[in-house]
């Protein structure tokens, strides 16, 4: 394949080029920008991401206020929900990792601003201080949102053009979802394996789900809940995310080959791995300015995809020179 453009996209995708380095003649492949769909930059070090080939984040539970005067400029990029929204007592109250500033509890369903505890007033304190999504819990083993403050938060959040993004764990906290039409699931469900049935509804519903298998890479149960899960969701249609819920205990800063490897486990292969990687969702606009660069001899197959990646580093446009 080396030299070969149209075996590499064949093997990766449209967007895969063969290039090198101005400054070094390093040779490789370029793609565009990956994202990390799923964060927690206040439980890591983010100093690393760029070095491993992640140039854009989304984080889905953090202090709104410090998110929001987080530079510009920096790499990763950064897309973000500001606080989790939760229920009475819900999830993630209570956390050693979770401070109060990282959660708002919701306990009326009013539409009306400046209500104490309303769905509406959580919901614009997001959007106030920039946030691209809305995040949601609904966590069975704690309180969760009844039907209208639910329904509440989500009609609110669209009516800002921001799609919500719920933590689903346990049994009929899918269904409250879908009911309520939320947009994205922050993790592929882990709780339960879903029927073929369910998971057309998800796909016809237009949901996407961020992978997160490598967190249960200890738990059995759960890791083959995720992974068929995912299987079946993609077969079916539905889009898939990369994402690592990164600051869950012990995961890399940059490319988590594990959860790569797990998504091809998946049978989310080739362009299609690649995809869930290059997702530019929820930005607004293309990650502006730089592109992934893998350096070295492009992949042979499928099956070195994963591996590959491990190499990935995020590289300035003007310091690559396609060779095709």
């Amino acid at each position: 394949m080396n030299g070969n453009p149209f075996a590499l996209r064949a093997l990766l995708g449209p967007s895969a080029v063969l290039c090198r380095t101005a400054l070094t003649g390093s040779h490789g492949v370029a793609l565009p920008p990956f994202v990390d769909h799923h964060v927690h930059l206040h439980l890591i070090d983010e100093s690393g991401f760029a070095a491993g080939g992640i140039a854009g984040v989304v984080d889905l539970g953090g202090d709104p206020v410090a998110l929001a005067r987080r530079p510009l400029e920096l790499i990763p990029h950064l897309a973000y929900a500001g606080a989790i929204l939760t229920a009475q007592g819900g999830y993630p109250s209570g956390r050693t990792w979770a401070p109060s500033t990282i959660w708002r509890e919701v306990t009326d369903s009013s539409l009306h601003p400046g209500v104490a505890g309303g769905a509406a007033t959580a919901v614009e304190e997001q959007v106030t201080f920039g946030a691209a999504v809305i995040k949601i819990a609904l966590h069975s083993d704690t309180a969760v949102f009844d039907a209208a403050t639910l329904g509440a938060i989500v009609e609110v959040a669209h009516e800002n053009s921001l799609p919500v993004v719920a933590h689903v764990q346990g049994g009929g906290m899918l269904r409250l979802a879908l009911d309520a039409e939320v947009d994205v699931l922050a993790h592929a469900p882990f709780s339960e394996a879903l029927t073929p049935d369910l998971v057309s509804e998800c796909v016809e519903a237009g949901q996407q789900w961020v992978s997160t298998l490598d967190i249960h890479r200890d738990d059995p149960a759960a890791i083959s809940h995720a992974t068929q899960n995912l299987a079946a969701f993609a077969a079916a249609g539905g889009r898939v995310l990369y994402g690592t819920d990164l600051g869950n205990g012990e995961l890399p800063v940059g490319i988590n080959v594990r959860e790569v490897a797990a998504i091809h486990a998946a049978g989310i292969q080739g362009s299609a791995l690649i995809d869930t990687l290059i997702d530019a969702w929820p930005y607004s606009d293309a990650l502006a300015g730089v592109a992934t660069f893998i350096p070295g001899d492009p992949p042979a197959s499928i099956e070195d995809i994963p591996r590959w990646l491990a190499n990935a580093t995020v590289v300035p446009h003007e310091e690559l020179v396609h060779d095709d």
